[in-house]
């Protein structure tokens, strides 16, 4: 199986430098045509099967991407920041040094979901779709928490240790017997990218 997660296209509060979790803001234009771009890189590895988390920015990235009917699934969705919602990252940044412990997993905001919890639901929508064994090539669209947390599962890579997941970025994840693989992290819209990295599942 091979497990390709685009994070959602830049939104009105990404552009704003404003933290969202699970509040439901649109895409900017910025986002619409990162989404547009992406398309190509994506449809290169032929997805079978598609999954959105229901927050609007996913689905419309979806759609962009040229995946109209996918299935949508909560698990997906971003953690909720609690009281961090919709502050700006500048102002965050000059507190305590709980941004950056946040980052890195180790902080949860006032009233948020804790990175263990997030990534306790986003492994058991990894599990489903692993149950399936003609799942193929699965396209999960989602958020830049779900993604860090999936890479922590599979991985074992700690937040602190992980970049930030771009806008409208792919990452490829091989789930072969031997063991998960990384494949490509923060692929970018360059259909050559796409290319290099494209193999038929379970080899190298």
């Amino acid at each position: 199986m091979r497990l390709l997660l685009v994070r959602h296209g830049e939104t009105v509060w990404n552009a704003e430098r404003r933290l969202q979790g699970d509040r439901d803001i649109p895409l900017s234009a910025a986002g619409r045509a990162q989404a547009i771009a992406l398309a190509p890189v994506v449809a290169a590895h032929a997805p079978a099967h598609v999954v959105t988390s229901p927050l609007a920015r996913t689905r419309e990235t979806a759609e962009l991407l040229g995946f109209p009917g996918e299935r949508r699934d909560a698990r997906w969705q971003e953690a909720d920041l609690g009281d961090w919602t919709g502050l700006s990252i500048a102002v965050l940044r000059e507190r305590d040094g709980a941004y950056a412990d946040w980052r890195a997993g180790r902080f949860t905001p006032p009233g948020g979901e804790p990175f263990a919890a997030l990534t306790e639901r986003v492994a058991a929508g990894v599990a489903d779709l692993r149950a399936d064994p003609g799942a193929g090539v699965v396209l999960v669209v989602t958020h830049g928490g779900p993604i860090r947390a999936v890479v922590r599962h599979l991985l074992g890579l700690e937040p602190a240790r992980i970049v930030p997941v771009g806008p409208a970025s792919l990452t490829v994840l091989d789930l072969d017997p031997g063991g998960p693989r990384l494949r490509g992290y923060n692929i970018g819209p360059a259909v050559e990218r796409a290319v290099e990295a494209v193999q038929p599942v379970g080899r190298s």
